[in-house]
């Protein structure tokens, strides 16, 4: 979302078909209006195809060691990817904190760590809003990398227009995450007027990309899926992967988040979801191989901020990256907007 808001909706796209998770358990669509771009109608919780299930084993805080400029500003969106030599890369949006002068909605910076939770971040940022007139000027946000086979970096972004209320999902790329460069709009026609964000990327093994977005209808962020050859497509775009609940936690927001690609046969995403009063939390959903059908979905939360006394504050979990990695998942996230941590889980 921008300025929380959700973005406005465009394009109309065909509408998911899939009646079942598994045999015998059904999708039950809701009587509420159906979905103004895609005409998809929300669904009721239904049981637990028991394919898959996750644990909360462990939290840790993520300690970011960088310049005054980072430091002096509140963190999200930690996008962590390991490397070959086994390091730990990070990617984070930094915004000013609430008080401070709201200059941009953020600035993306980049470090690196041994061990996931310590970083130490490079004394520039690798990405930053765009000169007057360009269509970042007024910040950058939601990093999403992505490690090409030679060895160099694409990075999605969301970059958000002077006015601070629309937004285009662009690309960098470059050699190494001090050396990118800003090569364009990654999305150029969708289900939005210019305002899909919080980018998603499955590599699919011929070479195609799978892109998930969040894009908004009916006043409400919704999870888009286009498909495409190449890093800024051309994109086709796919039935809605997956909808609100009426009944369930995640009733009115849909986010994408991280897949979990560990089972190529069952790829799995944390995603985000929200009530009307945007009370983030974290769950997950599982895909069969394709990514077109849902075979199994989270009942409750996987992940809930911790309790805040006062109700008006921020009350948001949203996860941005996962690694698995010697049989253990950690799964990354921001916390009111303003912090980073990790959990480990496991897989049942």
């Amino acid at each position: 979302m921008i300025g929380g808001k959700p973005a406005a909706p465009s394009s109309a796209a065909g509408a998911t078909n899939q009646s079942e998770i598994a045999p015998g358990v059904p999708i039950v669509r809701s009587r509420l209006p159906a979905d103004s771009v895609t005409g998809d109608r929300k669904v009721l919780v239904y049981p637990s195809s028991n394919a898959v299930d996750f644990n909360v084993q462990e939290l840790q805080d993520i300690h970011l060691m960088g310049p005054p400029l980072l430091m002096a500003r509140d963190l999200m969106s930690p996008y962590v990817w390991l490397e070959p030599d086994g390091r730990f890369g990070i990617m984070v949006r930094a915004v000013t904190q609430p008080g401070e002068p709201m200059t941009d909605t953020g600035i993306i910076w980049a470090g690196w760590s041994d061990d996931g939770v310590h970083f130490a971040m490079l004394d520039q940022p690798s990405i930053v809003p765009g000169a007057v007139g360009e269509k970042d000027a007024g910040g950058v946000e939601d990093p999403t990398v992505v490690k090409m086979e030679d060895g160099s970096y694409v990075v999605y972004y969301t970059g958000v227009e002077a006015d601070l209320a629309h937004s285009e999902m662009f690309y960098a790329a470059g050699p190494s995450v001090d050396k990118l460069a800003k090569s364009g709009v990654a999305i150029a026609s969708t289900k939005s007027l210019g305002n899909t964000k919080e980018a998603t990327v499955y590599r699919e093994k011929d070479g195609r990309w799978s892109l998930f977005y969040e894009y908004a209808a009916d006043e409400a962020s919704r999870v888009g899926l286009a498909i495409g050859p190449k890093v800024d497509g051309p994109w086709d775009e796919q039935p809605t992967p997956f909808m609100p609940r009426e009944d369930g936690w995640d009733n009115w927001h849909l986010s994408t988040g991280p897949m979990l690609l560990d089972d190529p046969e069952m790829p799995v995403m944390f995603y985000n979801g929200a009530t009307h009063d945007a009370r983030w939390r974290i769950g997950w959903v599982a895909f069969d191989r394709k990514l077109t059908r849902v075979i199994d979905r989270c009942i409750e939360p996987l992940i809930t901020p911790p309790p805040v006394p006062d109700r008006t504050a921020s009350d948001i979990a949203f996860a941005a990256s996962v690694i698995s990695r010697d049989g253990e998942i950690w799964l990354y996230y921001s916390l009111e907007d303003r912090r980073l941590s990790r959990a480990r889980l496991k897989r049942s």
